[in-house]
C-alpha cells in the first residue's frame, strides 16, 4: 500500500491536467505504480538552468496556478492533519535534522523547532492543493510550458506555504544562490505570503 496515495494523487491531477496518467496501480507482495510518460525535462536541464531568472519567474508563476484551481475531490483533504501528525511522531521518535536548512529558518535543537510547532501549527490552514514536494526535479517543461508535475505523493489539500517553502529551497539549492528567494515570492503573489508561516513549516520539516 506504499502508492497507494501516490496512484489516487496522480489520477487526480491527472483529471486537472497536471500530472500523468496512471496506466496501473497493483498492490501485491509489492507496490507498483505505472504512469505514462510526461513529454518534456523536469526543470535540472540545463535549458533551464541556464537562464535561472525566467526559471524562478516560471516555478512562481507555476505555482500561483496550481494553488488557484478548486480542491475538491481531492483524495487527500487535509493534507495539514497528516502533516503535523507525522512531524509529531518523528519528534516523539526522536527524528530530526538540525542541519537540513541552515541558511533559512535553522533551529538549534529539536526543542527549539517543536516549541514552534506546538504554538503556531494551528496556523497552518488546509484550503490550497498542493503539490507536496515543490522543487525543480519534480516540475516537468516543454519549452518552458508546463508538461506535468510528478512525485506527488505529499500532496493534497493544505497550506500553500508547505509548497512556497520549497519552491524557495529548491532554487537555492540547485541554483546554489539566494539571490532568487524574493523574486519567486513577488512572482507568486507576495500578499499571500507569511513569512511566519514559513518558519512553522520550516519546524515541521525538520521531523522529516
Amino acid at each position: 500500500g506504499t502508492l497507494k496515495t501516490e496512484a489516487a494523487l496522480t489520477r487526480f491531477y491527472h483529471s486537472k491536467g497536471l500530472g500523468a496518467e496512471v496506466l496501473a496501480y497493483e498492490s501485491l507482495e509489492e507496490d507498483w505504480l505505472l504512469t505514462a510518460r510526461i513529454p518534456g525535462e523536469d526543470c535540472l536541464d540545463p535549458q533551464y538552468l541556464d537562464d535561472p531568472a525566467r526559471l524562478c519567474d516560471t516555478t512562481g508563476e507555476l505555482l500561483r496556478m496550481l494553488h488557484s484551481i478548486d480542491p475538491a475531490g481531492c483524495p487527500v483533504p487535509d493534507r495539514t492533519k497528516v502533516y503535523l501528525d507525522h512531524a509529531r511522531q518523528n519528534y516523539e521518535a526522536g527524528r530530526y535534522d538540525m542541519e537540513l536548512f541552515p541558511d533559512n529558518w535553522g533551529y538549534d535543537t529539536p526543542e527549539a523547532a517543536w516549541a514552534v510547532l506546538e504554538r503556531d501549527g494551528h496556523l497552518l490552514k488546509s484550503d490550497t492543493l498542493l503539490h507536496g514536494d515543490y522543487c525543480l526535479p519534480n516540475i516537468i517543461l516543454k519549452d518552458w510550458r508546463l508538461g506535468g508535475f510528478i512525485d506527488l505523493d505529499t500532496g493534497g489539500v493544505g497550506d500553500r506555504h508547505v509548497d512556497l517553502f520549497w519552491g524557495i529551497w529548491s532554487l537555492q539549492f540547485n541554483l546554489k544562490t539566494h539571490r532568487y528567494r524574493e523574486r519567486f515570492l513577488d512572482v507568486y503573489g507576495r500578499e499571500d505570503v507569511q513569512e511566519e508561516l514559513l518558519r512553522v513549516v520550516a519546524a515541521a520539516e525538520v521531523f522529516g
